[in-house]
């Protein structure tokens, strides 16, 4: 199938519906509690994980049945972040012809951390983790305590 992927109906809610059309009422329902993570994560990828869980968790975005998904996210972070060290440590150059200019040697390091910066930008993406998907989503009036102020101004707006 061509053209965009579906938003779940969580998603759509969260960004307030904005093409008005209508919801989903039959999408399945997943278990919302949070998903358990696995043991075998590194510190990099368990620290990500216990700094977004609960997050997603609050916003309705994350499920039991996401954990896979997460667990993608969170490896490819920790690949991210364990390259990006490696490079901290510096560059290597080689001369590379009679110019004696040099040239920097594609480090394995180099396509490792960029490929998984893709990888984490598009499960950013997914899961609403950047600043743009967070601007498009706006939390519903029913989910907010309702202001003071607004209600004193509807009231005298009615009458």
């Amino acid at each position: 199938m061509a053209g965009r992927k579906r938003k779940p109906t969580q998603l759509k809610k969260l960004e307030g519906n904005p093409g008005k059309r209508p919801l989903n009422d039959k999408e399945p329902q997943p278990d919302p509690s949070m998903p358990k993570m696995p043991s075998w994560l590194d510190r990099e990828a368990r620290e990500e994980w216990e700094r977004v869980c609960p997050e997603l968790h609050a916003m309705g975005l994350l499920t039991k049945i996401d954990r896979t998904a997460l667990v993608g996210y969170c490896m490819a972070y920790s690949r991210w972040i364990r390259a990006e060290r490696e490079l901290q440590k510096g560059f290597t150059y080689k001369y590379v012809d009679t110019s004696f200019q040099p040239k920097q040697t594609n480090k394995p390091e180099v396509i490792i951390a960029r490929d998984a910066l893709n990888q984490v930008r598009a499960f950013c993406t997914e899961f609403g983790l950047t600043p743009s998907s967070r601007g498009r989503m706006i939390v519903s009036s029913a989910d907010k305590e309702k202001d003071p102020l607004d209600e004193m101004l509807n009231t005298t707006r009615k009458n």
